[in-house]
C-alpha cells in the first residue's frame, strides 16, 4: 500500500465547503510515560473554541456526538510513546537483562509494563469539533477539552514483542475523546473505531474498536462506587479486514489511589494482550516465546503516576 496516494484521497474530507475564515492557532503539550504529544490547533472558523458548561458526563458525550459532523478545528499532532519505545531499546541493547525479566512464557516484566502499544511514534491529523470545559488547570488547554471527529494517523515503525519493525502504516478512525480536570475529580475518556493499513505484507490490515474511560476522585464520600470512582479501563479489539476474524484483544483495568495532600494519584493497571496467529505471517509469525503459528497471550502490568 502506498500511504501518500491514500492520504491525498482524504484531502477533500479535510477541506471545509465554506470560504476560508481567519485562522486562530494554538500549541498544546501533553506529557505522559506512555503517551506524550505536541499539537498545533488551527481554528477553521476564526472563532475561539466554544465553552460547554455541564456537570454530567452524559451531557458531555451528547454534546460531542450531536456536533460530530460540524468540523471547526484542524489539529496536527506529533506523538511519542516513551515507555513502549524504551522496551524495544532494552530488548535490543540489553538482551541479557530482558531475558532475566522473563518469569514465564506469558510474563516478561519489561513487556508487561510496555505492552498495548503497536507503534513508537506517530503523526496525526484531526478534523472535527472541539469544546472546552471548566477546569482548575489553566496551563494546558488540551487538559480541558473534548473532541469528536475524524483522525488520520501515520507512522514508520511497528512494535511486536518489544521488537521495532520498519514499516509504514496508516490508521483512519472516528473518535470521541476528552479530558476534564475539576477540583474534586479528573475524568478522561476515549471511544473510537476505524481501520488500520500496513505496508508490510506480513502484518494483517484490520478493523478496530476501542473504549477507554478513567476517573480519579480526590474528594470521595462513603457512598462512592468502587467501579465508577477512582478506576478506569481500556479495551481494544482488532479484526481482519479480509475475513473479519479476531486478530487482537487488549484489556486493562486500573485502580487509582489518590494522595491526600496533593492532586496526584498512583495508578496500577492489570490486564492482558491476546494476539491471534493470523495477525502476523511469514517471518513475523510466532509468539513472544518463539512458538511458530501460535496464538500469544501476554499479561499487562501498568503502573503510573497521575497528576
Amino acid at each position: 500500500m502506498k500511504l501518500l496516494p491514500a492520504l491525498l484521497l482524504l484531502l477533500p474530507v479535510f477541506c471545509p465547503a465554506s470560504e476560508p475564515a481567519e485562522k486562530k492557532t494554538t500549541i498544546e503539550l501533553e506529557l505522559d510515560p506512555y503517551y506524550s504529544a505536541i499539537g498545533v490547533y488551527n481554528s477553521l472558523t476564526g472563532k475561539p473554541i466554544p465553552h460547554l458548561e455541564v456537570d454530567s458526563e452524559l451531557e458531555i458525550y451528547r454534546e460531542l456526538i450531536t456536533k460530530f459532523y460540524q468540523p471547526r478545528t484542524l489539529i496536527v499532532e506529533a506523538s511519542l510513546n516513551p515507555l513502549p519505545y524504551a522496551g524495544t531499546l532494552i530488548k535490543r541493547h540489553q538482551p541479557g537483562f530482558y531475558e532475566d525479566m522473563r518469569l514465564s512464557d506469558n510474563f516478561n516484566a519489561v513487556q508487561a509494563a510496555t505492552a498495548g502499544f503497536e507503534e513508537p511514534w506517530a503523526l496525526s491529523f484531526f478534523l472535527g469539533n472541539v469544546v472546552s470545559f471548566d477546569t482548575i488547570n489553566k496551563s494546558f488547554q488540551g487538559k480541558r477539552n473534548g473532541y469528536s471527529g475524524l483522525l488520520v494517523d501515520l507512522g514508520t515503525h511497528h512494535i511486536k514483542d518489544n521488537v521495532l519493525i520498519r514499516e509504514n502504516w496508516m490508521q483512519l478512525e472516528g473518535k470521541l475523546k476528552g479530558e476534564q480536570i475539576l477540583a474534586d475529580r479528573s475524568l478522561r475518556w476515549s471511544f473510537r473505531g476505524g481501520m488500520k493499513f500496513h505496508e508490510n505484507r506480513y502484518i494483517s490490515d484490520s478493523f478496530f474498536v476501542g473504549f477507554r474511560r478513567s476517573r480519579t476522585d480526590f474528594k470521595t464520600s462513603g457512598k462512592s462506587s468502587f467501579w465508577l470512582h477512582n478506576s478506569g479501563f481500556e479495551y481494544i479489539s482488532d479484526f481482519s479486514q479480509e475475513k473479519l476474524e479476531p486478530l487482537r484483544h487488549f484489556l486493562v483495568v486500573d485502580k487509582k489511589f489518590p494522595m491526600k495532600k496533593s492532586r496526584m494519584a498512583f495508578t496500577l493497571g492489570l490486564g492482558f494482550v491476546w494476539t491471534a496467529d493470523k495477525k502476523y505471517s511469514g517471518p513475523l509469525a510466532g509468539s513472544a516465546a518463539g512458538t511458530k503459528k501460535a496464538n500469544s497471550f501476554q499479561f499487562v502490568l501498568r503502573p503510573n503516576l497521575e497528576f
